[in-house]
């Protein structure tokens, strides 16, 4: 590998008995000072020209480009975006570090920087820009070291479309993207965390979010006389307050299953009852035993409640995205390639979060975690969450993601078959 020497020290064994390289790190930061300028050159283009989900071309285009012109052959998926593109050999563990490239449908209200998007409405506004740089950068390195022969196995760079939507990690495991993947990891952005920490967590890290849909019939009627009628508004009150309790009583509350109503519409007068009305909202979900039940376990409930107010009631329940559930092996990895390539106090706790994340899909199928990388500037008083027009990253925090994607490929590789910690047990913090 041209400028980095191949250093290699006794130790644990990988595949076939070859010796775990040593020195990582000098070895990332050479790579960083030729390549560093590069990637943020590369996440600002991303930035100014966002691109919503399935609508990504541009995107693929410049990533699928730099791959090809470090000598890899990315396959693009067939619905035309995303991609994703194997480093190494055959033989071995494979490994895969995903990104999602796709952004929100918001107006960047950034006002002081040069990389503004420069498409109306269109901005990325949750970081995946980022992902996507610090991935490409991780693959860019690990080709070299597949090139000094360096690298024990395979990975498979996944540069996945549409996660806002959501539907891309679906469309990459269709295609294969996953197919004989061993372990998945991935990065996303954490505006509370500050650049240079990584925060961890083994078992449930982001939860399942479905979409409810309760439409309430009955006869109408008028408001002086509601015996003669459903009552349908009192009706869906009745729905739309005792579903959510009555569900959180048939799980185990650990599971955090919570349904939660974003809106509720019936009648247009005040003295008439309506022969119709609706509620809308979400159901979120940290444990996927509880997730799994839920579409039936809320159909029940709610034919019971609609029941005693004599009113018909039907339930449109559409599937979002399964819980990220982080094997606590798999975040032992991330944490011992943090302690290779961060500060000793680098690594810290983060809490779960209600949020959806189509990451989920792959760990249904395959062990693998999910990280928060911190972008917030160190010291900085300002708040600047996920999902808003003003959102941004202290882009120091790219050659950091660079670092631990690179690293717990490499560790990954060479420790897959380590057990778990008997500590880390689910749902356990790792600090």
């Amino acid at each position: 590998m041209p400028g980095l020497e191949p250093p290699t020290a006794p130790g644990p064994h990988g595949p076939e008995g070859s010796e775990r390289p040593a020195a990582l790190r000098p070895q990332l930061e050479v790579f960083l000072a030729r390549h560093e300028e590069e990637l943020v050159a590369f996440r600002r283009d991303l930035h100014m020209h966002p691109e919503l989900g399935y609508n990504e071309h541009r995107t693929t285009a410049r990533i699928a480009e730099r791959l090809r012109l470090a000598g890899l052959e990315p396959r693009i998926l067939p619905k035309g975006t995303g991609l994703f593109c194997d480093i190494g050999p055959g033989d071995g563990p494979t490994i895969a570090l995903r990104a999602d490239i796709d952004a929100l449908p918001l107006q960047d209200e950034k006002e002081d920087v040069p990389y503004r998007s420069t498409v109306p409405g269109v901005a990325h506004a949750c970081g995946h820009d980022a992902h996507t740089t610090m991935v490409l950068g991780a693959g860019l390195f690990l080709a070299q070291q597949a090139e000094a022969g360096l690298l024990p196995g395979r990975v498979r760079l996944l540069f996945q479309p549409a996660e806002e939507t959501p539907g891309g990690a679906l469309d990459v495991m269709a295609a294969g993207g996953i197919a004989g993947v061993d372990r998945a990891f991935a990065l996303h952005c954490d505006p509370r965390i500050e650049v240079g920490e990584l925060g961890l967590r083994a078992g449930p890290i982001t939860a399942a979010c479905d979409k409810v849909y309760v439409k309430v019939t009955g006869p109408g009627g008028h408001t002086a006389r509601p015996h003669l009628t459903a009552d349908l508004v009192y009706a869906l009150a009745k729905i739309v307050t005792e579903l959510p309790a009555a569900l959180s009583r048939r799980v185990d509350p650990r599971s955090s299953l919570s349904l939660v109503w974003g809106r509720v519409s019936a009648g247009s007068v005040a003295n008439a009852i309506p022969d119709d009305g609706v509620a809308e909202g979400t159901v979120r979900c940290l444990d996927d035993e509880a997730w799994h039940r839920a579409p039936e376990m809320m159909k029940a409930l709610l034919q019971s409640v609609a029941a005693a107010y004599d009113v018909e009631a039907s339930l449109e329940y559409v599937r979002g995205v399964p819980p990220t559930v982080n094997e606590a092996a798999s975040v032992q990895m991330f944490r011992d390639a943090a302690a290779q390539v961060l500060e000793p106090e680098g690594v810290v706790p983060t809490p779960q979060s209600l949020g959806g994340e189509d990451f989920g899909w792959y760990l249904e199928s395959i062990p693998g975690a999910l990280a928060r990388l911190g972008v917030r500037t160190p010291g900085s008083p300002g708040e600047y969450d996920l999902h808003r027009g003003d959102f941004d990253v202290d882009e120091r925090c790219i050659p950091v993601g660079v670092r631990v994607l690179a690293a717990t490929a490499l560790t990954a590789l060479w420790d897959g078959a380590r057990p778990a910690d008997p500590e880390t047990v689910e749902g356990a913090t790792l600090a």
